[in-house]
């Protein structure tokens, strides 16, 4: 998959994730609740690991020396 396609899919990942997210504060049943956190905990994690989260700080590409 190219880097432009990880990018995409690590957005829709985080997309769906805070849909999650939000469905968990709407949601009445705590375990119900848990559940969907621990979803887009999930798809957080993954989304992060696929990548398109990279900062200055954190691109291997970038140089910190200066």
């Amino acid at each position: 998959m190219s880097v432009a396609g990880e990018s995409v899919r690590a957005q829709q990942m985080r997309a769906r994730a805070k849909d999650l997210e939000q469905a968990a504060e709407r949601a009445t049943d705590p375990q119900e609740r848990q559940r969907l956190k621990d979803q887009a905990r999930h798809l957080k994690a993954q989304s992060e690991h696929t990548g398109g989260t990279r900062t200055p700080d954190t691109d291997p590409t970038v140089s910190s020396h200066r």
